[in-house]
């Protein structure tokens, strides 16, 4: 643990610094580190693998292909979702709740902070500017993929604090080390989830955000124009990227959408039973 809390300072610092130059979103950004700060060396290296500008002026072309877009995505929800996991956890474990309050507690706050933060305030623009647009063309994406995240999450927690003492206590290493490695099971389960959404424009990926001045030298290959809007300014930023929030999502199919959510649940109802059955939830 000693070995993994040094490397995961060491990755954080490198991502907080490099990440100044990469010409990517402010909440992407922001959801890099976050990520980093949660899964330690694996959020650097899938960083520099799928967000990182390999060299000058092609962001835009480097962060098209699909596993890149569904990384950012992914990424995206993990980074926000995780911070009200956390704090469930913490309070779970200083107020002695139960095991199932306690992951309800997580998912709660964990759902309520990256639907209302890091989707649909940060991402408001994506809605016309509309805080209640965002919120409502969010929700069900935001959803789906919390289903998948905490599907990962909820058996992979109690199965590894089983097997160490003290690690319920948030004053121990061990109690971080299992949040760490639980979030980063939860981004696996949530990957596919996540290919489903970008796939159907319900969810963005990477968003490449210029200078003005810059952006019409960097612009994406006319192949990705299909898939992404036309290019927004605002206070002198560009961005180009997908912007596809609440128009593209209409191209889903009710039916489908209440599959999919279904299918969701079922998924985190599968980890329940995981949990309940090797892991004593």
């Amino acid at each position: 643990m000693l070995l993994w809390f040094l490397l995961t300072a060491i990755s954080l610092l490198f991502v907080a610094a490099d990440i100044r130059s990469t010409p990517a979103s402010p909440v992407l950004k922001w959801g890099f580190i976050l990520l980093t700060a949660y899964t330690g060396p694996v959020g650097a290296f899938l960083y520099v693998l799928g967000c990182r500008e390999p060299l000058p002026g092609l962001h835009e072309r480097y962060v098209a292909t699909r596993w890149r877009q569904v990384l950012g995505s992914t990424m995206h929800c993990v980074a926000g979702d995780g911070v009200g996991i956390l704090t469930g956890a913490v309070v779970a474990s200083l107020f002695h709740l139960t095991r199932r309050t306690d992951v309800g507690l997580e998912y709660v706050l964990g759902f309520a902070f990256g639907w209302t933060i890091f989707q649909a305030l940060f991402m408001r623009r994506m809605a016309g500017g509309s805080y209640g647009g965002a919120l409502a063309s969010a929700f069900f994406p935001e959803l789906l993929s919390m289903n998948c995240l905490m599907a990962g999450m909820v058996p992979a927690k109690p199965l590894a604090m089983a097997s160490i003492p003290a690690s319920r206590d948030p004053s121990e290493p061990s109690f971080w080390f299992i949040m760490s490695m639980a979030l980063l099971v939860g981004f696996i389960t949530a990957y596919p989830m996540n290919w489903w959404l970008v796939s159907r424009h319900m969810k963005h990926g990477m968003i490449t955000v210029r200078p003005s001045d810059e952006s019409a030298e960097h612009e994406a290959p006319m192949s990705m124009r299909d898939n992404h809007s036309p290019n927004e300014q605002s206070g002198g930023i560009q961005e180009s990227s997908k912007h596809p929030m609440d128009s593209d999502a209409k191209v889903v199919s009710r039916s489908m959408l209440t599959w999919m959510t279904l299918l969701s649940f079922a998924v985190f109802g599968f980890g329940l039973m995981i949990a309940h059955i090797f892991g004593g939830l």
